[in-house]
């Protein structure tokens, strides 16, 4: 039964009726202004009160007193916009609004309200708050430095926040407190005893000289519980007052107020005693309490000598199951049995998961969680058969509370809301109650049991409770998601604690109950406050009968009467702030930046500090305290984890621990700062040194550098070996360098004519002197370089070189002749033009030789190249002179001279002499009217220049009908002799790439070569051309001279290179003589891999690393005796990454060194050579050198990496810079070993300092560890090593885990692991490295990831037995390495076995501490080392052995067969659950598999599915690595017709289903289709458009079928090839050529059949690829497997 007490008092706000709760109308207008509305109400009109409040809160600090939902935040929205407007009327130095709410909800309500209500920058910050931008990203506001919070400070006009972050930023200095102008603190009366609050005005405000006004905001200002008179309110008033220096201010007259705000009506609510005690029942649970907890305690003391570890868990373990009793024991006295039930099933869910740790401790776990099955087996005994449905409709309650199954309690509050008087979800939605229980398991059982209510089915119910770290704690973004469903209605009872009292926005809540009574004054205002609601009810439910109920809520009732009248008595122009004597406490200062520490803050901040030193998961860094009782005083001994930079420390005498405590802490704070653990702000340091790196060199943020995404545009560096000044000279002779050029074929009877080099400046002797192969089509050619003698040329002779050079050069691969008719300019002869044929940056002779030894240049053979010059420029019909003005014909007198025996049948006349027709073949002849350079073939003996030319098969009717209309059309010749038989000549063709070998399948370092303009065509037909001889002149020179000249362009460029390689040493090291570093290697460390050599940069990246990673590390270590592990690491990590190294590059001009590009030799051109292929620059870059400036930097897809303009510049990958770095110092360690590459180092301004003084000051530490107790362990170990150490403290260091600190050592093994890390790293690399010298850099690179990684090493430790010495006390880690133990003895030793089980960590570690160990013992003698290592790391992994990780084998596998994969991951308590889906094309296998993380569980489905790959016969050794032509590819796109012309879609189709259906008539076939469409659970996946782009088709095709997992499509090009041009595709897409392709596309969809289609004939390979993947796209949408638009 309910029973109501009220009052007629209408004014009294405790005393209001129950009689309009029903009342659904709408809240009036004004109701809904309430504190933290979140409708956006810029022309907000404030109240009378509000205007009143606000002129005082102008006038002087004020606390406002006002009940919930009276407005305070508008008040404060008030007071804002006012101080804000009056400081931009007056600018001065930056200030700032400070707005502080207690807890991170309120803080974001509160910020959005001041958005919405202000057009001032407004931004929120709490803990849980994540910083986005750049250096921000993932960071929390208590991550932040120093810049960050300058930058939120400079940026904001008021930052709201709560009251820690804000006093944390003061204390750090980040934060000025003189900038702050106006203090806002909402729920003010949390400012008492340690509180932020507190802390902030006492710390800073007292204590500033521009003090800045405070506003206060409560519904309360008493806070304490049994506070009743009015002298008790008025000192806690006073206490506030003097804390914050405001006055309370509240309304006299309430008129105003009560008249706007939603009163609602108190009711109280009385329930009948619970009478069944349940005494037995609660026996049994606590003898079952007893007899676990007794258990756990005798587990826990039999592990006391082995464990220590456990000692905190089995703490935790017996505190859990005493708290999980409680709780049980509370739901049966205050809720009943049923709720008792479920709450033990929710301790069940709830409790800790058995994780694999020590197997007594997996014993204590599994007794916390028997002794909850226990109880829930007692429960559930005294509770009927099927009580899960008790409570259905028509159940008989008041027997259920007679049994003791709910409580009288829960009985009326089912009472209540049935009182609601609705039956329907339409009726229930006008229904929204709040449900005030004092603990969260209370919340969380009812909530569980009246959804079980038949009757109350129609309310929806949940639950709301707090996000503070504990086991029963709601996460925030639930938190969220469950007010948000409260506010909209879909929730209807919402059952919350205290966490909903404190100015969280619930508008229209129609009742509050108090389940459990409030327990202060400020509990029962703010909870009454949020029944918002027109006609609202708070109803307080009381147990009848209980005085000490009904006494405390007269108390609470009498104490909120006293604070409302000591606030109306409080004269505002009277009243005056009584001071507050703060004790004073002692502080620490950094005088640099203010930053400051107290006594009382010092805990946390060493606290913190301790948290951020490196641990595992056997060992968690934290203070120890020791407190002693010296005569009457306390005294506290604080012992940090060994890697701190302070150990020990002891603090003062004082009365209290407490304050003992905090004064050894406040010390260790002073001294961690004057070591340097802490910034002058008190912090930890960042160990980014990034943060404070120099950007002197660059104009702007080099964001991205080093990365592979940013492309960046740098020169060429010119060899300036090359350059001279003879070349400007015409008449002054010359000193040369000459080298010798010979040429060797691999077939014998075929030769090649030596040359000779000619340069101003002497070439290295590396350089000079070299052999190196050159790949012909068929044969391969040997050509050796070796320097000769100095000669001098005298001027004609230099001239004639130049001369000789000039027109082979050209004559073969370029132009003699310049400007056309369609260019409108005069046709010239090159050689006699103003053309700049030689540049002084860029020169050099080739020469023929007659004689190598003695070296003899063939000057019959340059000087009759001269003499053609001077005949061509003589004769020359298209000399300017001859040029006819009106088009006329030109004819051929000036060769009558040597036509005089036309007649003599057996000579042929050239136009410069006549040969016998016998030995014409071979001839080198120069044609004048094209300037092309030919040999003879043969005289033909049945053509003439009459006869009928066929050179025009393509054009119907024949454009010309002889070879002689063919001259006078085409170049306006009349022949003078046209009966003289035609000449069959060999046609000069364009230079290839002959440095690789492209007829061994284009395969290079196991990757295939995808340069296909390098490749020599091996196809094409040979063309062959028939001229008259009296066009040709007669060039002196041997055949073999001209076939050498095919074979200069890749020789020139390789030395040319090995110059730059050169250049590059001389700029490394000068003239240093310690060691010698080839050219050669040079090379080698700055071609990459898009060069297509022999060689690449990789394989020295790769040991350029680990040499790097080394010699940091070494430095690191031996620099910084005092930082832990975690400071070393994170300084090497920014020392050695790719940006770091980016930018040494840059600092060097790295970037104009390094080969980036395939050698193309169409763009290659020669001193002397007129280049053909112009790319002129537009980059606007007017200098060889590019400025390093980010206007330079592009991710654009359409800038090619490696293509060069005019200028030398090329677009470059960032990464590529660093990966040079790392290159050249492997080099120089190959070269020099670790003093050649710390040389390189020292160069590119890398710190590796490693004085012989620094080591042996870190082995004089290692000295003092005392070693003898652990004499015998070391011995031992000793012998296991086979090498003794001359200092033990290293030993005993290197095997002493952090979690051994009972006898305070003071040092472990993390800063040697640190240190053998890099060391086992760079030995195990150069092993390979050097064993290895044939693989693929790739393989290099997996073989160095098999074998240097903490499962090898680990796998070592225990195979060579040298686990047991490790020191260490941790149970958790003992059993560990037990089951890892027995592992090992039962697996193999391949690397697969070893992923399927992760090894504790501390083994690895172990290994590399020993390495780190003997390499300082041995002052890093690296040899020795290895020598002790070696053996111990057999046997080390080769590449017949290796194993990659399983998901990467079944990637590369799927790669190369064209599947796809999916996988899906969920989890499961602590365990991750992955599933991967591949699909065949007649299966689809699922692999599942689990683990700890995401990787290991993935790894462990991708074993499954190759061991189910393997049964069908495929796996990766058995499949072949060949790229396909076909493989759909989405690079190289380039800009084609975006609106084609759908093509026909029947052409050479043909499909293959898997089931063909018998066949159907067609309009049934259609219903059927759509049916089946409509049907179907296969969503048809969608395209919206096709890119017609080149590679655009392909690229939408290949995405669908990784989207549907079906296998990527074949492809296989054809081609037709012709003699004479022919057309090729339609409209836009017309195109004209000699050879057009086709290509043929099956595509293989998984349960359907085979599609196989033939794309129409394109120009070339991949347009055909683009319209058969198009082709079939629109198939796929014909069979409707596919939307397009």
């Amino acid at each position: 039964m309910q029973s109501s007490e009220t009052s007629s008092n209408p004014t009294n706000p405790l005393k209001r009726r129950f009689e309009t709760m029903m009342n659904d109308s709408s809240n009036s207008q004004e109701s809904r202004h309430s504190e933290a509305t979140i409708i956006p109400q810029p022309n907000l009109t404030p109240r009378e009160y509000q205007l009143d409040v606000f002129k005082v809160a102008m006038q002087r600090n004020t606390i406002a007193h006002l009940d919930t939902g009276a407005g305070k935040t508008m008040i404060a929205v008030m007071i804002i916009k006012e101080v804000v407007h009056s400081l931009r009327k007056q600018p001065s130095e930056k200030k700032l609004v400070i707005f502080l709410a207690p807890t991170r909800n309120l803080v974001e309500q509160q910020c959005q309200v001041l958005r919405e209500n202000t057009d001032l920058m407004v931004d929120f910050y709490h803990g849980s708050k994540v910083g986005s931008g750049e250096n921000l990203d993932g960071k929390k506001v208590d991550e932040w430095d120093a810049a960050v919070w300058e930058h939120e400070t400079n940026k904001s006009h008021v930052m709201v926040m709560t009251p820690q972050i804000l006093l944390d930023a003061l204390r750090n200095a980040f934060v000025n407190f003189e900038m702050i102008c106006l203090l806002i603190i909402d729920e003010c009366h949390r400012a008492s005893g340690n509180h932020p609050y507190v802390s902030i005005m006492k710390e800073f405000y007292l204590k500033s000289m521009n003090k800045p006004k405070v506003f206060g905001m409560t519904a309360s200002p008493v806070t304490k519980k049994g506070v009743s008179s009015a002298k008790d309110c008025e000192s806690q008033i006073t206490a506030l007052e003097s804390v914050l220096d405001s006055l309370v201010y509240t309304l006299r007259n309430r008129t105003e107020l009560e008249n706007a705000i939603p009163s609602a009506s108190h009711i109280y609510c009385f329930y009948q005693p619970f009478k069944v005690s349940h005494s037995e029942l609660k026996a049994e649970l606590e003898f079952s309490r007893l007899k676990f907890e007794a258990q756990l305690m005798k587990m826990q003391v039999s592990l006391q000598s082995s464990c220590k570890d456990t000692d905190e868990k089995h703490e935790l373990l017996r505190k859990r199951l005493s708290n999980d009793h409680a709780k049980i024991i509370y739901c049966i006295d205050e809720l009943g049995l049923l709720c008792a039930y479920e709450a033990v099933k929710i301790c069940i869910a709830k409790a800790p998961k058995a994780v694999k740790e020590h197997y007594s401790f997996q014993q204590s776990q599994s007794k916390c969680f028997s002794f909850l099955e226990e109880a829930l087996s007692i429960i559930g005994k005294s509770l009927p058969n099927g009580h899960e449905n008790i409570l259905d409709a028509g159940c008989d309650y008041e027997n259920m509370v007679t049994a003791g199954h709910i409580s009288p309690k829960l009985y009326q509050l089912f009472q209540l809301f049935r009182s609601f008087g609705v039956s329907t979800f339409r009726e229930a939605t006008k229904v929204l109650c709040l449900i005030f229980v004092e603990r969260i398991i209370t919340a969380k059982v009812i909530d569980i049991i009246v959804k079980r209510v038949g009757d109350l089915s129609h309310l929806e119910v949940s639950y709301l409770t707090g996000s503070k770290t504990s086991v029963d704690a709601m996460s925030a973004k639930l938190q969220k998601e469950t007010l948000e469903s409260f506010r909209s209605g879909k929730v209807n009872l919402l059952f919350a604690t205290d966490v909903v009292e404190e100015g969280i926005h619930v508008p229209n809540c129609s009742t509050v109950i108090r389940f459990d009574i409030p327990k202060t004054v400020r509990s029962n205002v703010q909870s009454r406050g949020r029944a918002r609601q027109s006609g609202s009810q708070f109803i307080l439910m009381l147990e009848r009968g209980n005085a000490k109920q009904r006494e405390h809520v007269c108390d609470i009732i009498r104490s909120e009467y006293s604070m409302m009248d000591s606030a109306k008595t409080r004269d505002p122009n009277t009243c005056t702030v009584k001071p507050y004597n703060f004790k004073e406490m002692e502080t620490y200062s950094v005088e640099a930046t203010g930053a400051s520490v107290t006594a009382n803050s010092s805990v946390s901040l060493i606290h913190r500090y301790c948290a951020k030193l490196p641990g595992d998961k056997y060992y968690a860094p934290k203070p120890k305290f020791q407190f002693l009782l010296v005569e009457g005083s306390h005294q506290c001994n604080l012992t940090l984890p060994p890697n701190a930079a302070l150990q020990t420390i002891t603090g003062p005498l004082c009365k209290t621990s407490n304050l003992s405590k905090q004064l050894v802490c406040l010390e260790a704070c002073k001294r961690l700062h004057q070591m340097g653990a802490l910034t002058d702000h008190l912090v930890l340091h960042n160990e980014d040194p990034s943060a404070n790196k120099s950007t002197k060199s660059m104009k702007e943020p080099s964001s991205g550098a080093g990365t592979t995404k940013r492309k960046e545009l740098h020169g060429t560096t010119p060899i300036r070996a090359l350059s001279g000044t003879w070349g400007d000279k015409h008449d002054d002779s010359a000193d040369f360098y000459a080298y010798k050029i010979s040429f060797t074929c691999s077939i014998v009877n075929v030769k090649y004519s030596s040359f000779v080099l000619l340069t101003g400046s002497k070439l290295d002797d590396d350089v000079g002197n070299i052999e190196m192969e050159l790949y012909l089509v068929s044969k391969s050619v040997k050509c050796k370089v070796s320097s000769s003698v100095e000669l001098h040329l005298d001027a004609e002779q230099v001239a004639k070189a130049k001369c000789f050079q000039a027109l082979f050069f050209n004559g073969i691969f370029g132009k003699l002749y310049i400007g056309t008719k369609q260019s409108g300019l005069a046709r010239e002869f090159l050689l006699q033009t103003d053309q700049t044929l030689w540049n002084p940056s860029y020169i050099y002779l080739l020469l023929p030789l007659e004689l190598l030894e003695p070296l003899t240049i063939n000057w019959k053979e340059v000087d009759s190249c001269a003499s053609v010059v001077d005949f061509v420029k003589t004769n020359s019909q298209f000399r300017a002179k001859q040029q006819s003005r009106d088009g006329g014909i030109t004819t051929l007198e000036n060769i009558d001279s040597v036509m005089t025996d036309f007649d003599s049948i057996d000579m042929v006349h050239f136009a410069n002499e006549s040969i016998h027709k016998d030995e014409v073949k071979n001839v080198v002849v120069l044609a004048i009217h094209s300037g092309k350079i030919y040999s003879v073939l043969e005289l033909l003996q049945d053509a003439t220049a009459e006869s009928p030319f066929d050179g025009d098969t393509g054009s119907n009717p024949p454009r010309f009908s002889s070879f002689s209309n063919y001259y006078e059309k085409k170049y306006g010749i009349v022949l003078a002799y046209p009966k003289q038989r035609l000449l069959l000549l060999k046609q000069s063709h364009r230079a290839h790439n002959l440095l690789v070998d492209f007829n061994g399948e284009g395969i290079l370092h196991g990757k295939k070569i995808r340069a296909e303009s390098c490749k020599v065509n091996t196809d094409r037909l040979r063309n062959h051309v028939r001229i008259p001889p009296e066009l040709l002149v007669v060039v002196n020179a041997r055949l073999d001279v001209v076939k050498s000249f095919y074979l200069l362009p890749s020789l020139m460029h390789r030395l040319e290179s090995l110059m730059l390689a050169s250049q590059l040493r001389k700029e490394v090291t000068g003239h240093s003589t310690d060691f010698r570093i080839s050219s050669s290697l040079i090379l080698e460390a700055i071609t990459t891999l898009r060069c297509n050599e022999s060689f690449s940069m990789e394989r020295l990246e790769l040991l350029g690393d680990s040499v790097l990673k080394y010699a940091v590390s070494c430095d690191l270590y031996l620099k910084h005796s005092t930082k832990h592990e975690g400071q070393l690491s994170s300084q090497r990590s920014w020392q050695v990454c790719n940006s770091t190294l980016y930018e040494l590059g840059i600092n060097r001009q790295l970037q104009g060194y390094i080969r980036d590009s395939a050698f193309d030799p169409t763009r290659w051109t020669a001193p002397g050579q007129l280049p053909l292929r112009l790319q002129s620059c537009k980059h606007g870059v007017d200098t060889i050198e590019v400025p390093i400036h980010s206007k330079y930097h592009s991710k654009d897809a359409q800038n090619l990496i490696g293509k060069c303009c005019d200028m030398g510049h090329r677009w470059m990958g960032s990464k590529t810079i660093s990966d040079c770095v790392e290159a050249l110092i492997g080099a120089y360690y190959v070269a020099g070993g670790l003093t050649g590459a710390i040389c390189c180092m020292k160069w590119l301004s890398v710190s590796c300092e490693l004085d012989e003084s620094r080591i042996d000051e870190a082995v004089r530490i290692a000295s003092l560890h005392k070693f003898a107790p652990k004499l015998n362990v070391i011995k031992n170990l000793e012998s296991k090593l086979g090498y003794e150490f001359r200092v033990k403290g290293l030993l005993l260091e290197a095997i002493t885990h952090a979690s051994d600190q009972e006898q305070g050592v003071g040092y472990c093994y993390q800063r040697l692991e640190f240190l053998g890390d890099s060391v086992l790293d760079l030995l195990i690399t150069w092993y390979l490295y050097e064993k290895h010298k044939d693989i693929d850099p790739g393989e290099l690179t997996d073989l160095r990831s098999a074998s240097v990684n903490n499962e090898n090493f680990a796998y070592a430790a225990v195979r060579r037995n040298l686990h047991p010495h490790l020191q260490y006390r941790s149970g958790y880690l003992q059993s560990q390495i037990a089951e890892y133990e027995k592992f090992v003895a039962t697996s193999s030793t391949d690397t697969n076995s070893l992923q399927t089980k992760k090894s504790p960590k501390a083994l690895g570690d172990l290994v590399e501490s020993i390495a780190g160990a003997i390499l300082l013992d041995t002052k890093l003698n690296l040899d020795e080392v290895w020598r002790i290592f070696e053996p111990l790391l057999s046997p080390i992994v080769t590449p017949d052995k290796l194993e990659l990780p399983p998901l990467r084998e079944l990637m590369e596998l799927c790669d190369s067969m064209g599947y796809f994969t999916k996988d899906t991951c969920r989890i499961n308590g602590d365990t991750v659950i992955a599933e991967l889906r591949l699909q065949l094309k007649d299966a689809l296998l699922t692999g599942e598999g689990s683990g700890a993380t995401r990787k290991i569980a993935r790894g462990q489905a991708a074993l499954q599915l190759l061991k189910e790959l393997e049964k069908r016969g495929i796996s990766r050794k058995n499949q072949g690595q060949e790229n396909r032509d076909g493989e759909v590819d989405d690079k190289n796109n380039e800009k084609g017709d975006t609106t084609p012309s759908k093509p026909d879609l029947v052409r050479n189709m043909k499909i293959m289903l898997l089931d063909p259906p018998p066949p159907v008539d067609a309009s049934l076939a259609n219903e059927c289709a759509m049916e089946e469409q409509s049907n179907s659970k296969v969503e048809i996946p969608v395209l919206k458009s096709i890119n017609m782009n080149k590679g655009g088709p392909r690229t939408a095709l290949y995405e669908l079928c990784k989207k549907m997992q079906w296998p990527i499509p074949t492809l296989t090009p054809s081609e037709q090839k012709s003699r004479s041009l022919i057309e090729i595709g339609e409209g836009v897409e017309k195109r004209t050529a000699f050879n057009s392709f086709e290509s043929h596309i099956s595509l293989t969809i998984p349960d359907y059949g085979v599609i196989e289609l033939t794309g129409d004939p394109r120009a070339d390979k991949k347009s055909s690829f683009d319209s058969a993947a198009l082709l079939m796209l629109y198939e796929l949408q014909r069979l409707q497997k596919l939307k397009i638009g």
